[in-house]
């Protein structure tokens, strides 16, 4: 069992009673204390060769939870890497400033969708007006800071390169150059704070600071950004492993310094540590990651032309495969087992 869940079933009637929690917290505090509990359900598997069965808890199957999301991951992960071009990657982050934080943790369902909305416009804008095509790229939103405190930013996968379809011309692109970064602050600015003057249900602090921070960076290949990404998608914001101390008051976690790269700890009052990971629960329905131009879900037979034009990538794609059905081994005779039924509780 999770230590972060057992320290949620422990401290969960006093974290109700102290703070006034929105509907997507409960309706993930309700699944996490089910996860893989006679509450959730179970499978019975039946061995192909011996008499042998097994009775297993169900998994719960939301994205915050810690134990749960292995595979969808790795799914994800497979997906992207399909897509894969050979060329030189880069990674553009649109971060939003403290003073628009409290914000986005009390209206995360509206804020969060601008920030996909108006920093995907900035990319397409930019890459317009150099007229050599259209771009590609992959979005995926994140929440925390390295502490865990709430730091909304988006980071971007940038494939470096452009496809113009009229032509069925790749442009290759610099390897060391997308966009200033300084320029696309500007206009991040500007267009966030414009999105959000005329959202009705948005408004903005009376303090906004006059510089905010994008970064734009070369990556190299692909794929080791993806992995790095992939971590973040389907999994609770903190590992076990990095929760190293539980007294009767307080929990001790570690995070790895930025600056440093040194590991540091943090601890805090039990319920102040479950808010500070819980505020990190995104909106029911709200897709963390997303993939916009020749990249997109809809744009499967345009994604071939361009992999069809730069041949070396079918040698990488020989060597992609699809993550690999769940299985479970008989402990008695190691021949595998099969799943012959699901029972769920009335």
């Amino acid at each position: 069992m999770s230590a972060f869940i057992e320290i949620l079933r422990e401290h969960q009637d006093a974290l109700r009673q102290q703070y006034n929690l929105n509907n997507d917290v409960r309706r993930a505090i309700h699944a996490l204390l089910r996860c893989q509990t006679e509450q959730q359900g179970s499978s019975k598997w039946q061995c192909r060769h011996c008499p042998h069965q097994e009775v297993t808890p169900l998994s719960c199957g939301h994205r915050f939870c810690p134990q749960c999301q292995q595979r969808t991951a790795s799914q994800w992960l497979w997906r992207q890497q399909s897509k894969l071009l050979p060329t030189t990657y880069f990674m553009v982050t649109f971060t939003l400033p403290y003073e628009l934080r409290p914000l986005a943790a009390s209206h995360p369902r509206h804020l969060y969708p601008l920030m996909f909305k108006v920093s995907a416009q900035i990319l397409k804008d930019f890459a317009a007006k150099q007229n050599q095509g259209e771009l590609g790229f992959t979005s995926v939103l994140h929440t925390h800071s390295r502490q865990r405190n709430l730091h909304p930013h988006l980071h971007i996968l940038v494939a470096g390169g452009r496809y113009d379809a009229s032509k069925k011309h790749w442009y290759k692109g610099k390897k060391d150059y997308l966009f200033n970064a300084f320029a696309l602050a500007k206009v991040w600015r500007a267009r966030m704070l414009e999105a959000i003057n005329q959202h009705p249900s948005l408004s903005l602090p009376n303090h906004v600071p006059p510089k905010w921070v994008v970064d734009c960076r070369a990556v190299g290949e692909g794929l080791p950004t993806l992995k790095y990404l992939s971590r973040y998608l389907y999994r609770g914001v903190l590992p076990d492993k990095d929760i190293i101390d539980i007294t009767k008051d307080n929990v001790t976690f570690r995070y790895r310094d930025g600056q440093t790269n040194h590991w540091k700890q943090r601890t805090l009052p039990t319920l102040k540590f479950l808010m500070l990971m819980l505020q990190h629960v995104l909106p029911k329905g709200l897709q963390r990651a997303r993939d916009y131009g020749f990249l997109r879900g809809n744009s499967k037979g345009l994604l071939h032309q361009i992999q069809c034009l730069l041949l070396p990538l079918l040698q990488l794609l020989l060597g992609v495969e699809p993550p690999n059905q769940p299985t479970r081994t008989c402990p008695c005779c190691q021949h595998s087992m099969q799943c012959i039924g699901i029972s769920r509780p009335r």
